[in-house]
This record gives C-alpha cells, structure tokens and sequence, in this order.
C-alpha cells in the first residue's frame, strides 16, 4: 500500500537540506510515484538542492582570495558602513573565518534581506575564528572628516581582533598605518566571504544601533532612515533642527 501524500512530505521535512545526499535518497525512492502531489513534493526538493549547489559553486567563487593567500594564517576581511548617513557612526568591522568556512549566502550586505542579515550575522559570530567592530562618533566624524574617520574606524576594528590577523582583506580602501599587509579589493563584499561577512557584521551592528537611538530621537525616525537623508528625515531636521547625532559637517546645506 502506498504511503499516504501527508507520511512523505514529513519524511522530506524531517531532513535539513545539508543533508544532499538522504534528500536525493528519498527523491530516488518516490521517483516512481504517479501521484500530482508527490511529482510536485519531488520537483520542490530538486529546484532546493538545485539552488543549493548553485549557492555552493557561488561561495566557492568568493573564497578566490582566501585561497590565493592561504599561506597566510590569520586573514581578516574588513569593511564599514555608515559613511553617508547624516547622523549616526560610521562603523567597521573586522573577521576572521576560519578555513573551511562552510557559511552560504555571504554576500554584500545591501544586496541581502534584513532577514537574511540577521540570520547570517548570528552565523558568523557563531563560526568566527574572531571578530571585532568599532565605530566614530559624530563629533569626532565633523573633526577628523569622513575619510580619516573610517579609516580609524576599520583601524580600531582590527585592533580589536582578540586573535591576531596577518592579512587583511579590505573593501576597496587602503588603510594608513595598519600595521600588517593589506590587500585592497574593490567591490570586495561581493567578492570575497571575509569582507562579506565583515559587510555583514557592520550593518547589523550599525542598524540595531540606530533603531535603539530612534527611541531616544522619534522625530527623526532614524529606526527607518538609519540616519541616511530621507525626504522625511530632512523635513525633520529643518524643523527641529539637529540632535546630538548629527553630524554637522553633513547638515551646511540643510540648516
């Protein structure tokens, strides 16, 4: 007697989908099954493992420059968010992943969901060999200017490491006085898994941050805008006139 739609669809929920090798398995095992709603439970399945190895070879891709520098024992990627915002930090953060780092989806942050943000950053803290973020102040942004300010930024990132990095891996900058050799990529985030994953520790970081400060400031609605210069933001600004956050460098045409 055949096994009832509803029995095989749990068989296939019980399995992660890491686990290729069961769920192709079970696929085999249903193959000749006629029935329209198993065809469609098959057909899923396959589309899933499909994308997944899609995403392994896409992974596999990103880590060209983890590999061609392999020799190097510690290789931290490193990257910021926060340079345009009007007010907030800038932020940066720095990771180091271990080598056979099996985490999918890395990318560059603004091209991920805030789900798939968040679900990622609490992976990547989880298998990190070390990470660290840093940030400037507003005030300290107005007095040094955005480039100096993001520069020390990733700097204090990497000081921060508590395992100690002999390559870093950075998004299309090249850092004064960091001390250890730097590789600079551009487009790096979306190039390889280390400044991906730092891309992704930094604006989780920075967006939770400027959520907290929206509590603090409402008129700004910087839990939305993250501090970036929204139609509504600017309006505020001219109303109420800047905040603590600020950066007043930023706001010359504004007020």
């Amino acid at each position: 007697m055949s096994k009832k739609i509803k029995e095989i669809k749990e068989e296939f929920e019980q399995l992660k989908i890491e686990q290729d090798d069961e769920i192709k398995a079970l696929i085999s095992k249903y193959q000749s099954d006629t029935r329209s709603g198993v065809i469609n439970l098959l057909k899923k399945y396959e589309k899933l493992l499909s994308e997944r190895e899609e995403e392994i070879d896409r992974i596999k891709q990103m880590m060209y420059f983890e590999e061609k520098y392999k020799d190097y024992t510690y290789i931290c990627g490193i990257d910021e968010v926060g340079r345009g915002p009007l007010a907030g930090p800038v932020m940066a953060a720095a990771v180091i992943l271990p080598k056979d780092c099996d985490i999918l989806y890395l990318n560059d942050s603004k091209k991920l969901t805030e789900k798939k943000r968040e679900a990622l950053y609490d992976e990547i803290l989880k298998k990190a060999v070390s990470f660290s973020v840093a940030s400037v102040s507003p005030e300290k942004i107005d007095e040094m200017n955005i480039l100096r300010a993001t520069h020390e930024a990733m700097r204090q990132a990497v000081y921060g490491l508590e395992v100690e990095p002999n390559l870093a891996l950075v998004d299309a900058e090249s850092i004064p006085d960091l001390g250890i050799k730097q590789v600079s990529i551009i487009k790096g985030d979306s190039s390889s898994i280390s400044i991906a994953a730092a891309s992704i520790v930094a604006k989780v970081t920075r967006d939770r941050l400027m959520v907290a400060y929206d509590k603090l400031f409402p008129q700004y609605q910087f839990a939305s805008n993250k501090g970036y210069g929204s139609k509504a933001h600017i309006e505020a600004i001219k109303k109420y006139g800047p905040c603590p956050l600020h950066r007043r460098s930023f706001l010359k045409n504004l007020t």
